[in-house]
């Protein structure tokens, strides 16, 4: 047993204990410095000082995003979805070797979904991307979900500009794929890039609106082995789907394309429809009007997580919040009469 006076978080985890005094002493101008520089020591530590939920470290985390914003949004940032199994790890890290090859500096961000039963994250995506994780020229940041929707880390937006402030003029944002990340990962990227599998009754799971709509082009991955055919008639398939969709804002015709992650085998054609499309739109000036778009949806966002984080810190509600959902459990009082109790007691 721990002695009574002894701090829970220094007694229970000593190295945790150590890691956030060491943030608290972080000079936030030097580090800017370093990671504008190229510093990945740098950038690590101002991805972990974003993702903090201590308020000193908020704080800072704002500093720092602030000096780095004149550094950053310089990069095509690429969003990368598919169900789990479909071989988005192999693909980003197939398509992360050509692109350092072609002379880019790349970035993936990969999010892990967080277990809502003991809240834990694997964090394995620089196991799975072993390769490209040794690479001089990318950085691997996986980063766990906590509650955000649809499994996409609440601090991506930020780590973004840290990473484009850092010189990675290619950022690729990894979603958790269980169907309900796109919209999000969507409103913080340039091109959306769906994966999807032959031969495993994927293709109906395509056609559905949302997800055809969002999406700027489709990959058929595995079209190795014996699934050449069913990858082909996939495509075909998902061809067909797309002429039943009105035309995209940006007058972009999504394509559909078969490759083998595994055997590299139509990497570089999946890396040309995004360069032709930001070609596309950047010329036409639909690039900077989605830019402009995503900035205040943003805002947005900013705006609501923080009204949340300041109504669950209030300390009148930390101490009222456990009574009444005990009532509400019993049945004592409402849902809805509890609810406006309680921002009524943040209010005062």
């Amino acid at each position: 047993m721990s002695d009574k006076n002894t701090p829970i978080n220094k007694s229970i985890n000593p190295a945790f204990y150590k890691k956030s005094k060491k943030q608290d002493a972080i000079d936030v101008s030097q580090l800017a410095q370093r990671l504008i520089t190229g510093n990945i020591t740098a950038l690590s530590q101002g991805i972990t000082l974003i993702e903090s939920s201590v308020q000193e470290h908020q704080v800072k985390a704002q500093q720092l995003i602030e000096l780095c914003l004149p550094h950053a949004n310089k990069s095509v940032r690429l969003g990368i979805t598919g169900v789990p199994g479909v071989g988005k790890s192999t693909f980003i890290e197939s398509l992360g070797n050509y692109l350092t090859d072609q002379g880019k500096k790349v970035a993936v961000l990969a999010v892990d979904p967080t277990s809502s039963v003991s809240h834990g994250s694997i964090l394995g995506d620089k196991t799975r991307m072993y390769e490209l994780s040794q690479n001089p020229n990318a950085f691997i940041r996986p980063s766990a979900s906590g509650d955000s929707l649809g499994g996409v880390a609440r601090k991506t937006r930020e780590a973004i500009i840290l990473c484009e402030a850092a010189g990675f003029d290619t950022i690729i944002i990894e979603t958790v794929g269980v169907g309900q990340s796109e919209t999000v990962v969507h409103s913080m990227v340039d091109f959306f890039l769906l994966l999807k599998l032959a031969g495993a009754g994927d293709e109906l799971q395509g056609i559905k609106r949302g997800i055809i709509e969002m999406a700027d082009t489709i990959v058929i991955n595995k079209a190795d082995g014996g699934n050449e055919k069913a990858a082909r008639l996939a495509r075909s398939a998902f061809a067909k789907a797309l002429h039943l969709f009105p035309p995209k804002p940006s007058n972009w015709s999504p394509m559909v394309i078969t490759c083998s992650a595994l055997e590299h085998s139509g990497i570089s054609d999946s890396w040309d429809l995004v360069s032709d499309y930001c070609n596309h739109t950047k010329a036409s000036g639909y690039f900077a009007k989605k830019r402009a778009e995503q900035n205040k949806f943003w805002l947005l966002q900013t705006i609501e997580n923080t009204l949340k984080d300041t109504f669950y810190n209030n300390k009148d509600v930390k101490s009222t919040l456990p009574e009444i959902l005990e009532k509400v459990a019993r049945g004592e009082v409402s849902p809805f009469k509890a609810a406006k109790s309680l921002i009524a007691t943040a209010d005062s």
